[in-house]
């Protein structure tokens, strides 16, 4: 492991090549400058006042696991995972909520949450936020093979609980999956810490109020998000405690021209899911065949609507976008205009604020799925605010990557305890 303490200076230099994968692309982000005030809607969605049809309230909760430490430590292994520091068994539950859509109405949405089974009756709280998912069922509520629910067992092993949301429309969540629309994943983040919270206090627990926050791929640009949300408030309760997003997308308007031009992994699976997604917040086009070359403009919006598994979806298409997509769709996404523009922006941005909390970015040189040089976009936007932070490089590809962090960011959590 490298690591490295940053004041002043980016990271790494803009000549590396940007291919980061656009199957993680889905980082979420908050306003487009750390100077401005959050925009109408995110505030509507994430503040502080009386909950909106009782946010963050339990509408149903399922016991999915109850196990001592020896078989979290088994499992881990399992997970090639290092479970040195497991040291309590876990109890978990899939945890129906309510919260709000990008619209702002009522609606449900699932997490796993996950408490050590030591007696504590003030429990440090983790917020894990997951990478991108296709298939509804994938998520660490439902999966039980999934490594978002390994991490979220290694996190409570060592004697946190954990929130981790499903985001909505996926797990038990209805309807579609609002890919990185930044209100919409604050939101129900928040509201799963809120429900969290309702949970464990059933049992005569609490949760600390300073949140530790962490996520993988599209969950490390929410988690500078969320972080920065309730920085700002979103809550009355809770506050950031610590950031350590792994392998994160920091640069998504780079990341999508690199997928327009074949310079990525499944390009044309991840830019379609992409491409759906936003016509459906956005109104991205005015119909499939503007974006999608026959025949697939007659069945790629059905693929991507969570029930299909990623290699069903994979086998259905081609392999490149260039088989895939229009030319003249690429080129809009190679020079983004207007509205598109706009939300890249955003998502561009989701380090650009100062926080006041211990930051290490966590990525790995090998990853050829999200560049390295991600790391150094979201250092290069903490530096410029004058955030003291670390990039911490880790070994292994992608998902080789969040093995190898999970144990640091552990470390890191338990080091940043007041």
């Amino acid at each position: 492991m490298i690591s490295q303490r940053l004041r002043g200076r980016p990271l790494v230099s803009s000549t590396i090549a940007l291919t980061c994968a656009v199957s993680l692309l889905g980082g979420t982000a908050h306003a487009a400058s750390a100077a401005a005030a959050p925009p109408a809607a995110a505030a509507a969605a994430t503040a502080g006042h009386p909950h909106h049809a009782g946010r963050g309230s339990v509408v149903s909760a399922t016991l999915v696991a109850q196990w001592d430490a020896d078989r979290v430590r088994a499992h881990l292994a399992q997970a090639h995972i290092e479970a040195d520091q497991v040291r309590h068994g876990v109890r978990a539950h899939r945890i129906v909520y309510r919260t709000i859509d990008v619209t702002g109405r009522p609606t449900t949405a699932s997490q796993l949450v996950v408490v050590p089974t030591n007696g504590v009756r003030d429990l440090p709280v983790v917020s894990w936020l997951h990478g991108t998912t296709v298939f509804r069922g994938d998520v660490a509520s439902m999966n039980e093979r999934s490594t978002d629910r390994a991490a979220a067992f290694l996190f409570a092993g060592a004697g946190h609980a954990v929130s981790a949301p499903d985001y909505l429309g996926l797990g038990e969540g209805p309807g579609f999956h609002p890919y990185g629309h930044p209100e919409g994943t604050v939101s129900a983040a928040v509201d799963a810490l809120r429900a969290t919270r309702s949970f464990v206090r059933r049992d005569g627990r609490d949760l600390e109020r300073r949140v530790l926050i962490s996520g993988f791929s599209q969950g490390g640009p929410a988690t500078m998000m969320l972080g920065r949300a309730l920085h700002r408030g979103a809550d009355r309760y809770f506050r950031p405690g610590a950031l350590a997003p792994v392998g994160g997308p920091f640069d998504l308007s780079g990341f999508e021209a690199a997928a327009a031009d074949d310079r990525v992994v499944r390009s044309s699976l991840y830019l379609a899911y992409f491409a759906t997604a936003w016509q459906r917040m956005y109104g991205l086009y005015g119909t499939p065949s503007e974006v999608f070359r026959a025949p697939y403009d007659t069945v790629v919006e059905t693929l991507f609507d969570g029930h299909h598994r990623s290699s069903e979806v994979a086998a259905a298409l081609p392999a490149t976008s260039r088989e895939l997509f229009t030319p003249e769709f690429l080129d809009r996404v190679r020079h983004p205009t207007g509205e598109l523009r706009r939300q890249l922006r955003a998502l561009d941005t989701t380090c650009d604020w100062r926080p006041a909390v211990p930051v290490r970015i966590f990525h790995s040189p090998d990853d050829a799925d999200v560049a390295f040089t991600n790391a150094g976009h979201c250092s290069g936007q903490l530096t410029a605010n004058g955030v003291e932070h670390e990039v911490v490089e880790v070994a292994g590809d992608h998902n080789g990557s969040v093995r190898s962090a999970l144990p640091q960011v552990v470390r890191a959590f338990d080091g940043a305890a007041p």
